[in-house]
């Protein structure tokens, strides 16, 4: 049998489940169901079958946040490819097949979404399992879910008649809600849930026959790009001179051999705050929460925060905390959440974009206060991180250690400093910030100047290939 290599594509924002999923930190790297993240979820589901690690297709802009989640659950992987910028699934695809091929001429690749849920995990399993025969004979086969409901949300698959895996008679869109009653009660129609297995050659042959434009610009991307690491480097601009298509428009609607595999293991999509509620533990009411909730008088509700969220005398509401932000929508209206995000995107507010606490390849900085000409800041440096030698124009900073220990570069200096212990780092002066030690350094820094944006940064060394 071909080596089974799962191919994560982990390069979505998440946008309906703002304010927690946003742009820079989307929910595929969030534990909203269970301890693990839905990235880590993803590949735990099937490292037990899997003839190696990961292909994790992400976006070059969250690869340390990828390679960090994957090493946190002890992932090796194969590769993790960086997109200079989405391109839609069909590129993602191609680029992780002709990585795979480089390994196993035969590959099969199992293409997961990193941001769904399956609640039965061995039933997903048995399916892959059993579509394995139709891939390795060259089919490309999608896993097509069992409706539960007449879901407008989703497109749909109607399948041939036949016992395990079948052949695919058509795609179809979203429909409107008499269509999908009709759907269900038909038998015939799947939901499309973006799950793929295939040979890696057999993905490249179609894509040489039907996408010619975008295999090339997939190779050449591939061929000019760089390697460091676990880290594969598309080439940003023949990348981005690739058409972008999803896998379902470029190859899955016009091969003659997509085939579809029924699959009921408890699967969402988790696309929006309801569906997040209803794939979490409920009360009797039909209620479900994450953080401290009181509920008096509720029904279908679903509350999210690290605040205590008191609730009154609702029905299908949904209430999520941040730091920085508050949603509160009706259950039946959270697709529009999409709406809020163009919003807050078109008013030029960081929250589309950023969390009030912002990941680093070194650790986190989370802003805790701010006003005119001065900000402050909690920083948190992993054992054995350093920050770029880097240069402000309009501020200045003070640090202060909190715990931990702290070894500063101020110009042609070199300080040591220990809790309670604290420095000054001038306008225009050279700095660099480690943590020599073997537990994480937290400290507050209080910025001072004209301008206090993340810009405002002038790198000269970075670990992290940033200068």
């Amino acid at each position: 049998m071909s080596k089974l290599i799962p191919v994560i594509l982990s390069g979505g924002s998440g946008t309906r489940l703002w304010p927690l999923s946003r742009e820079m930190y989307p929910k595929q790297f969030l534990p909203l169901v269970g301890d693990k993240s839905m990235l880590q979820a993803t590949w735990l589901r099937v490292a037990a079958i899997a003839g190696s690690g990961p292909i994790v297709v992400a976006n070059a802009e969250q690869r340390f946040i990828t390679a960090e989640q994957l090493q946190q659950i002890g992932a090796q992987p194969l590769a993790i490819m960086l997109e200079p910028s989405g391109r839609n699934t069909a590129p993602a695809i191609a680029v992780a097949a002709l990585e795979a091929m480089r390994s196993d001429p035969e590959a099969l690749l199992l293409v997961l979404p990193s941001d769904h849920v399956i609640r039965d995990e061995a039933a997903f399993r048995t399916a892959v399992a059993t579509a394995i025969p139709a891939a390795e004979s060259g089919k490309l086969v999608t896993f097509g879910i069992v409706p539960t409901s007449p879901e407008t949300g989703y497109g749909y698959i109607k399948a041939a008649m036949g016992d395990a895996v079948r052949d695919v008679e058509r795609f179809v869109e979203k429909p409107d809600q008499a269509t999908a009653e009709a759907y269900l009660a038909s038998g015939e129609y799947f939901w499309n849930s973006g799950m793929f297995l295939f040979k890696a050659s057999r993905y490249i042959e179609e894509m040489e026959n039907l996408q010619p434009a975008i295999i090339k610009a997939c190779r050449t991307s591939l061929e000019l790009g760089a390697r460091d690491a676990d880290f594969v480097r598309l080439d940003k601009d023949t990348f981005e001179s690739s058409p972008s298509d999803s896998i379902d428009y470029a190859i899955m609607e016009k091969t003659g051999d997509a085939a579809v595999l029924p699959l009921d293991a408890g699967w969402s999509d988790v696309g929006s705050w309801a569906a997040l509620r209803d794939v979490s533990e409920q009360d009797a009411d039909g209620n479900a929460e994450h953080g401290q909730v009181i509920r008096i008088g509720c029904r279908n509700t679903y509350a999210y925060g690290e605040k205590l969220i008191a609730l009154i005398g609702l029905d299908d509401v949904i209430v999520v905390e941040t730091p920085d932000a508050i949603l509160v929508a009706k259950g039946e209206q959270c697709q529009e959440v999409r709406d809020i995000v163009k919003e807050v995107k078109k008013r030029g507010l960081p929250q589309a974009a950023w969390h009030r606490k912002v990941y680093r390849p070194w650790g986190a900085y989370d802003s805790i206060d701010n006003g005119q000409r001065f900000q402050v800041k909690r920083i948190t440096v992993k054992p054995g991180a350093t920050l770029s030698l880097q240069m402000h124009h309009h501020r200045a900073e003070h640090w202060v250690v909190v715990s931990g220990t702290a070894e500063v570069t101020r110009g042609n200096e070199t300080l040591l400093l220990s809790e309670n212990q604290s420095t000054y780092i001038p306008l225009g002066v050279t700095h660099r910030l480690k943590n020599p030690g073997k537990l994480p350094l937290e400290l507050i820094e209080v910025q001072s100047g004209s301008y206090l944006g993340e810009d405002d940064i002038v790198r000269f060394e970075d670990t992290y290939g940033r200068s």
